[in-house]
């Protein structure tokens, strides 16, 4: 109890306006997160994910096998994703708890009772005034607002996801499982010929655009993992902009724009994606200025799995590293970053080199079958 009334005034104002501060920032964040559309870094849902990726990773570190690795993180977006909304109400109900006793609801256990009342419309706990009766009401109506905003944030997240994952269980029909750059270049030059291709370019190309909007707009959709464990968003955009990459610099056939634009789409896709989670990687890079993950043995190694199942490759091999590794340094940086982020499983030329492998950088072998 403060005696002094210049105090205790001084005190109901600090009190109500850090109450204001933390039910406007709950706010603020959820309206960041579930309604804005575009990508707006919002602290409160960042230290959610940091904190439970804190705690996911003590476990981690005990856990040796892939598999086991998998099955925990699969659980990981979910999860974080269902404790916004009680991190929000409770924010909201600190703020609102400052503000009822800021307008002279006492003590303070009661102030907080009736937030929590007004919050989930119980209406066991009441104030009489028409200041705390107003603050009831908005208290009442943010908590419905909360609640409605998260189911209907629910079916929209998956729907992206369900899109996203449809191309990538897709891709494995062409490029195997894990997927391969390689084997994606020998089934298609098998099946349909490497030159009536180009509609393929611009399905991915379309791809990327949407991966790019939905993954910094719905930032939890990155931690969502493949159905198939041996299957990742990540993978599959590494693979195909490999193969598009291999496609324009060493295979012998018309330049086909359609993929170099899907490579461009590629790379600028998973450059906005890194930006969003701070991700560090070089922002100008040209080669052989800035090096790539790739070694000059391992693309000749490509070639030679190449040309054993008669894909046509250019007679200069010197011209179509540099022009192979000119399009690779667009992208390798932010790749690996998200794979190793993401915890992508292992897959030629993209987890396989990332910090979280926890390999040292192997040949290029292509999967079968």
């Amino acid at each position: 109890m403060i005696d002094d009334p210049i105090v205790a005034a001084a005190a109901r104002v600090v009190v109500g306006l850090l109450g204001a501060l933390l039910a406007g920032g709950a706010v603020r964040s959820a309206v960041r997160t579930l309604v804005l559309p575009r990508a707006v870094q919002d602290s409160v849902s960042r230290i959610l994910f940091r904190t439970l990726r804190a705690v996911y990773d003590l476990r981690l570190r005990h856990l040796s096998d892939y598999g086991s690795r998998d099955r925990l993180m699969a659980a990981f977006a979910p999860l974080g994703l269902l404790l916004m909304l009680p991190l929000w109400l409770a924010i909201v109900l600190l703020g609102f708890g400052g503000l009822f006793w800021a307008s002279g609801v006492r003590p303070v256990g009661r102030a907080l009772v009736l937030s929590g009342s007004s919050l989930f419309t119980l209406g066991f706990e009441r104030a009489d005034g028409w200041l705390p009766m107003i603050l009831t009401f908005t208290e009442a109506t943010i908590g419905l607002i909360l609640v409605a905003l998260l189911i209907a944030y629910l079916p929209t997240i998956y729907g992206a996801f369900a899109r996203r994952e449809r191309a990538v269980n897709m891709l494995t029909v062409r490029a195997g499982r894990p997927v391969s750059a390689v084997e994606m270049l020998t089934r298609l030059h098998r099946v349909a010929g490497l030159e009536s291709i180009g509609p393929m370019w611009s399905e991915w190309e379309a791809w990327f655009a949407e991966v790019e909007e939905s993954h910094t707009a719905l930032a939890a959709l990155v931690f969502f993992r493949s159905p198939h464990p041996q299957e990742s968003w990540v993978t599959a955009a590494g693979t195909v902009m490999d193969t598009s990459a291999l496609l324009l610099s060493a295979v012998d056939t018309p330049r086909q724009p359609e993929a170099a634009l899907c490579v461009r789409a590629g790379f600028v896709a998973l450059r906005h994606i890194a930006d969003y989670f701070d991700l560090p990687y070089d922002h100008n890079t040209t080669y052989p200025e800035h090096p790539i993950s790739i070694t000059r043995a391992e693309f000749d190694d490509c070639l030679q799995q190449l040309a054993e199942v008669g894909v046509p490759l250019k007679a200069d091999r010197e011209q179509a590293w540099l022009d192979y590794a000119g399009w690779r340094v667009n992208y390798d940086e932010p790749l690996l970053a998200l794979a190793s982020l993401v915890m992508a499983p292992i897959a030629p030329w993209t987890s396989d080199r990332s910090p979280a492998s926890g390999r040292a950088v192997p040949r290029f072998s292509a999967p079968r079958g």
